[in-house]
This record gives structure tokens, sequence and C-alpha cells, in this order.
């Protein structure tokens, strides 16, 4: 069932908002420290607890305006409140920096499964916005999976060999960037076998 159509600027403000505040929260507190139940907690574990709650809030306010709430997007935010719960509790940032890495390969591996069963995925919660043809759903669906697995390479081999902020500059900026390029490249497999209106 299709949700209430919202403002675009409000629905990327909510989606995009939380990202934006964590990546200033740590800009601003990297550097320093603050001693919490005897504990020191860190500037990125600081960023942490602010961006769990505004998560949080963000997704419910989403989902109060428009009625539903994507599958992909209670996925993440799930695993933003366990890894950045596990980041918290245990004073370690190496889960929160995980978390990208879990998002993109259960993504990539729901829809591998679906290919295998030649479903698409994909296609079952895309359709409505961009119709395709069943060979389109099959290549995008392809290429999204492969994408998913070497973004979730990728934030390994950041956050294993990088500086935090250069993590948080690849999550906030990076990341983003690379999804819009993806989909802008995917513009011929568009073309190619979209569903054209009979009416």
């Amino acid at each position: 069932m299709a949700g209430k159509k919202i403002n675009t600027w409000l629905k990327l403000g909510l989606e995009l908002g939380p990202v934006i505040a964590f990546f200033v929260a740590f800009t601003k507190l990297k550097d320093q420290t603050v001693t919490i139940g005897g504990t020191d907690y860190g500037g990125f574990i600081l960023a942490t607890m602010g961006f769990v709650p505004l998560m949080l809030i963000s997704t419910a306010i989403l989902w109060r305006l428009t009625g539903r709430i994507a599958p992909m997007q209670i996925a993440t935010l799930v695993l933003v409140v366990v890894f950045g719960g596990l980041s918290v509790w245990f004073n370690d940032e190496r889960f929160f920096k995980m978390k990208p890495t879990m998002i993109y390969l259960l993504f990539a591996g729901i829809l591998g499964f679906g290919l295998m069963r030649g479903k698409s995925y994909l296609a079952l919660v895309m359709d409505e916005a961009m119709p395709l043809r069943p060979e389109g759903w099959t290549i995008l669906t392809r290429r999204l999976a492969l994408f998913f697995a070497g973004l979730a390479l990728t934030n390994e081999v950041v956050w294993r060999t990088m500086s935090d902020q250069a993590w948080v500059n690849f999550k906030t900026f990076g990341l983003t960037a690379a999804i819009f390029v993806f989909f802008m490249a995917q513009s011929g497999v568009f073309q190619k076998y979209a569903v054209e209106d009979k009416q």
C-alpha cells in the first residue's frame, strides 16, 4: 500500500538530517572527552549517542507523515540501534563503523537470495516508482547486489585503514555520492526496459 505523499525536501531532510547532524557533531566534538558516570567518552561516541535517538525520531516522524516505512528503512534503523547501542555500551566506535558493512551485506544478500529464486525483490519495493519490464529488474537487481557488496568491502577498508575523520567524511558524503552515481549510471537500463504507459 502506497503511503501519503509529502514534500520532497521534507522527506529528504528527515532521511539525511540525522547523518548530517552526526557529521556536524563529530566535527565539533572529535577532540573532546566527556566523563559520564565515571567513564570517559570521546567525540565519536558522543556523536553516536545523539545520532541513534535522532534516527529514531526522524523515522517516527516520517512514518507519521507518510503512513508507511520502507523495509530497507526499517532494517537500517534496527542496525543503527543495535550497532550504535553496542558502540555506546562498550565505549568502542568499531561497532558503529561496522554498521554500514552489515547494512550493505544484508541488502546484497537479500537481493542475491531473491535472484537465486528467480525473483527481483527490488521490483517489489520500487516498481511503483519506476516500472520496468522483468528483464530490466533482473539486470538492475544483479548490479545493485554487486554494488552493495562492493560498498560493504569499501567501508571495511576505509574504517580499518583511515582516520575517524576520513571514515566520517566517507560515510556522510562518499556513500551518498556513490549511490547517486550508481543510479545515474543505470539510465540506460531505465530507458531500455521502461514500461510504456498504454493509457
